[in-house]
């Protein structure tokens, strides 16, 4: 295919003009998304921007549409997965969708029950509707025991008049070992499984960031995400709360892996012509951080009623974010993207930072240097995707927490801290369904930290770069298959490794980032997954999977922020380098040492 025939074919797809749905689809929903970044990589589709996710209902309506127009290149299973999709965006398409043991019209309504879920379409499509429940379980077993998975919840999504669309989910989540564990058959493992939490800010793993409600046993937590759109065919404007993620990956981003909880957001989307897209967001982050000037008075009285007592209730930090990103698509081969963004706690949302195009650092500046004040914590990041030939795609990106070129110098020891992230995807050749994708990632030291705890890279304390954080390297390798219709089976292995921590403490900053990076290892978990999941039905899945690691830690009480004699962490007042506290540190207990673990699972919803 030609440039000329490329840029057709992108005009065409534009103008079948789908109008309806401008709602994100969750990124857990990983089907889709490695579908269409299979077809992008054997060269089926072109328009597919990587740099930012998740994709809207009409965006991967229209990959779909584009990928139909060129079904001659597809094989039988990919067709099949087309036409699986096809039927799952039907609204969008302005179609119904057929479901199984259905009750339906074909026209304007359509209950499913076999994959359950409700649509609704009135005659002059202004208003189209979708209903769904979310069920799953999940049981994950090891030497320590079992822990279950399970959640439950609903899911709607609504467009109004081609021009607005309002969205809302909610999911009740929790883990919890004690279905499968009593003291008097466990006694060892049960009192290790009932307080398991496999997922914690400090945690060096790639598992979803959840904030616990308060639980005597496992862990429980809600997940709500919604949103309102006001939209047209060359953008959006929105208000929502869902995930983010920015940055070409398929392991693990490293500018928004979007692994954090998700937070609420302003949101604007332009994209103008073919070759163009520009993103922008404001949004409002959880600092975990007391401010000791901002409490309510909570009164209680003694049970006489004599006399009233008062308490403080001191209310969080309020933290803020804002970010854009250019994305250019000179030709089909190859995209790229560029942007920078700032972490600010003010007492209230600043206006500058509500400018969507503008480079936030000098508006920094301008806001704080004139009172000798310490800035806010600005970032810039680049990320780019090349496809050389049809089933190869390389990529890249860069995240620069700060930078200064005289770092570059041999005779300067000072290091610059950022990450930077490549890999590679070869799929469909020579065997069809057959893939194989690496990824390599390192970050500096102090990269993603920050001297004031509020301005951190984080929100509900976790680190929205990648999981590993800073002074760390990850490798990742996969090699799956797609043998029919729905079903990926994958196997893979990651090397996660945490080299020296040092605090960014900022009267120390330069003699932390002169010492030697990537040099003694703290922690080190090596992983092998095999992974099998079928979709049976739409959003309707079979999981099953056994993973071996091997989680260790070492002693290295060689940090420069603890004292030399007592080892005493500065900042937290905790005993400091000893191989067990850098193990309880990042990895749950469940993980620790040499496991292999078997799950298996089904889901209603994602």
């Amino acid at each position: 295919m030609n440039i000329r025939r490329y840029i057709v074919g992108l005009l065409l797809v534009a103008s079948i003009g789908l109008s309806a749905q401008n709602i994100p689809v969750s990124l857990e929903y990983t089907r889709v998304y490695d579908y269409l970044d299979e077809l992008s990589t054997d060269g089926i589709i072109h328009s597919m921007t990587e740099a930012v996710r998740p994709f809207t209902r009409i965006q991967i309506a229209n990959m779909l549409l584009e990928a139909q127009a060129a079904d001659s290149m597809m094989n039988k299973r990919q067709k099949d997965d087309l036409a699986f999709f096809l039927n799952e965006f039907s609204l969008e398409r302005d179609t119904m969708r057929e479901g199984y043991v259905q009750y339906t019209d074909h026209k304007t309504y359509n209950l499913s029950l076999a994959d359950p879920q409700f649509s609704y379409m009135t005659k002059n499509k202004l208003f189209k509707m979708q209903i769904k429940p979310l069920l799953g379980a999940e049981v994950i077993g090891g030497k320590r025991g079992a822990v279950v998975k399970r959640w439950y919840g609903a899911e709607i999504q609504m467009d109004i008049a081609h021009h607005v669309s309002i969205w809302g989910s909610l999911r009740d989540i929790s883990y919890n070992g004690t279905w499968f564990l009593k003291d008097k058959y466990f006694p060892d493992v049960y009192a290790k499984i009932r307080g398991a939490k496999l997922t914690q800010p400090l945690y060096l793993n790639n598992r979803l960031g959840v904030q616990y409600k308060e639980s005597n046993e496992g862990g429980d937590f809600s997940d709500s995400k919604g949103g309102i759109n006001l939209y047209t065919w060359w953008g959006s404007i929105g208000l929502s709360r869902d995930n983010i993620r920015w940055g070409d990956a398929y392991h693990c981003s490293n500018i928004l892996s979007g692994r954090n909880p998700a937070v609420p957001q302003l949101t604007l989307q332009l994209t103008p012509v073919w070759w163009f897209q520009f993103d922008y967001f404001h949004a409002w982050l959880i600092s975990n951080v007391l401010n000791e000037e901002d409490y309510y008075v909570e009164k209680t009285v003694d049970v006489n009623h004599t006399y009233f007592t008062t308490s403080k209730e001191y209310r969080p930090r309020s933290k803020y974010m804002a970010a854009n990103m250019f994305t250019f698509k000179p030709c089909k081969y190859f995209h790229f993207s560029f942007g920078n963004s700032i972490v600010y706690a003010e007492n209230n949302p600043q206006a500058a930072y509500f400018i969507p195009i503008a480079f936030y650092k000098s508006l920094d500046h301008l806001l704080t240097k004139g009172n000798s004040s310490e800035n806010q914590n600005s970032q810039v990041f680049f990320t780019a995707t090349i496809r050389p030939v049809n089933h190869l795609k390389l990529y890249g990106s860069v995240y620069i927490d700060e930078v200064k070129w005289d770092r570059a110098k041999k005779s300067n020891p000072e290091n610059n801290p950022v990450s930077y992230l490549v890999g590679f995807d070869w799929t469909g050749w020579p065997i069809k369904g057959l893939g194989l994708k690496g990824e390599f990632m390192r970050s500096y030291i102090a990269c993603y930290t920050h001297s004031i705890e509020a301005l951190e890279f984080t929100s509900n304390s976790y680190n929205m770069g990648h999981y590993m954080g800073d002074n760390a390297q990850s490798i990742f390798v996969e090699l799956s298959y797609r043998p029919i219709r729905g079903m990926h089976i994958a196997l893979s292995y990651t090397n996660d490794t945490k080299y020296n921590m040092y605090y960014y403490l900022r009267k120390n900053i330069g003699t932390t980032i002169a010492q030697k990076p990537f040099n003694k290892k703290i922690y080190q978990n090596d992983q092998i997954d095999f992974k099998f999941t079928y979709e049976v039905h739409p959003n309707m899945y079979l999981i099953a999977g056994v993973s071996y690691n091997n989680a260790r830690a070492f002693n290295n009480p060689d940090g420069i922020n603890a004292d030399p004699e007592t080892h005493i962490d500065l900042r937290t007042s905790e005993q400091y380098g000893s191989a067990q506290y850098y193990m309880d540190r990042f990895c749950p207990e469940f993980y620790q040492g040499k496991n292999v673990t078997a799950n298996i699972g089904f889901s209603f919803g994602f």
